[in-house]
């Protein structure tokens, strides 16, 4: 039996409709769903009522997985639409005491499924976490991006994106930044609060940076600030902000 991590565990009552796709079926669909937090870097999960699930498009699998702060996890297999997605679902039928809201839920792997819907826009990567905020702001500050001794990008007029728990995010008009290092790239990410984005190689000194500047040409409605503003990894460049050189923060990017 695999064992995971413990996580600190958090459920509470979602407020919103919530349905989910595979194989051309709606595997769920649900006014009652809970959302689960589980250990403090953990995205939020979905569960669902089981009498909101389609439960004969549901195959047991023999999996079983310890988790701890919520209990030994039952698996089983989604199939629908000539289309199976292995282990893709669990429930926990005995949870700990103070999991005791999941019983009779059922959650299912997100990437696993096809399609995700929050009353009817539909959501990527994970929920969208009530307790995250996204904002984003004009300023005037100096911005300049250093890589490898080049300066590729100096403005006054950036846009400041904060996004708990992240690092602040400097995204910069296109005829600020020299667009002759940058080559498109084919690789696109989604955010489940700014939406789809695209991104930029960066070519510096003849080596070239991949997925290194990205930008939405189509933020969600309600992120529309940043509409194809370009922006650099402030991990990975030398980042300077009104002269100062700013310390690299550590995130899941770094």
């Amino acid at each position: 039996m695999q064992t995971l991590a413990p996580p600190h565990t958090d459920i509470e009552a979602s407020p919103r409709r919530v349905r989910v796709m595979f194989g051309g079926h709606t595997i769920a669909d649900s006014q009652q769903v809970k959302l689960v937090f589980s250990g403090p870097r953990h995205f939020p999960a979905y569960y669902f009522p089981l009498a909101d699930v389609r439960q004969n498009l549901l195959k047991e699998s023999s999996r079983t997985v310890e988790h701890p702060g919520l209990g030994s996890a039952r698996y089983w297999s989604v199939e629908a639409g000539g289309k199976t997605a292995t282990d893709a679902s669990w429930s926990f039928p005995e949870p700990v005491a103070e999991a005791e809201g999941i019983k009779d839920h059922i959650t299912f792997r997100w990437n696993d499924m096809d399609a995700w819907f929050e009353e009817d826009d539909e959501v990527f990567v994970h929920p969208r976490d009530p307790y995250t905020r996204v904002d984003v702001v004009h300023s005037s500050r100096h911005v300049r991006v250093v890589v490898d001794g080049v300066t590729v990008v100096e403005t006054q007029r950036p846009r400041l994106l904060f996004e708990t728990q992240l690092p602040t995010r400097y995204y910069m008009p296109k005829v600020d930044v020299h667009l002759e290092l940058l080559t498109p790239s084919d690789t696109h990410t989604r955010c489940p609060y700014k939406g789809v984005a695209s991104y930029y190689n960066l070519n510096v000194n003849g080596k070239e940076y991949k997925d290194f500047v990205w930008y939405y040409p189509a933020p969600l409605p309600e992120i529309p600030k940043i509409e194809n503003l370009l922006c650099f990894y402030n991990e990975k460049v030398d980042l300077y902000v009104d002269g100062e050189l700013q310390e690299r923060p550590q995130s899941p990017f770094s």
